[in-house]
């Protein structure tokens, strides 16, 4: 007799408990991962930390391994998807990034400042007198992303 409700108890757990522990596993990983993403949408203003693998893929936004300071914002809307990225690299990250994003140094133009000043308002960013800056502007075809670069060149290292 006891070994026949044994049995019937360890069924009952096994057919119920497992399933029921599991699903409370998995409620608690899909809350977690809709709070990270919904305080990365409420973010305003470049973020501190490197943007995902994913999201350097669909922007095409080789930031290269030596990049230090890194900082980005990924805006979405029905019209457009932005990504702005800053990072601080060597000359020969530049040379890297610019080789991956499909350019090279001798596309930057003297003087030239590529972000509009409405990106500027979204990013903070600012291009003040006494620094020396490059910029240019990468385009693909669609529905590949446009890359407007700005490059400060004030420090060649």
């Amino acid at each position: 007799m006891f070994k026949r409700r044994f049995i019937t108890a360890t069924i009952i757990v096994l057919l119920i408990g497992i399933p029921a522990g599991y699903l409370l596993i998995s409620a608690g990983q899909s809350r977690r991962s809709g709070m990270d993403k919904e305080t990365e949408a409420a973010a305003s203003g470049l973020r501190e930390g490197w943007p995902s693998k994913m999201q350097r893929r669909i922007f095409e936004i080789p930031i290269p391994g030596n990049g230090q300071g890194v900082q980005y914002y990924e805006t979405n809307n029905w019209k457009a998807s932005r990504m702005y990225a800053k990072f601080r690299t060597t000359s020969a990250g530049l040379d890297r990034f610019l080789t991956g994003v499909g350019t090279g140094r001798a596309a930057l133009e003297p003087d030239r400042i590529t972000i509009s000043p409405r990106d500027i308002k979204i990013t903070g960013w600012s291009f003040g007198p006494g620094e020396h800056w490059a910029g240019t502007t990468h385009s693909n075809k669609k529905p590949r992303p446009t890359q407007n670069i700005t490059v400060n060149m004030t420090d060649p290292a």
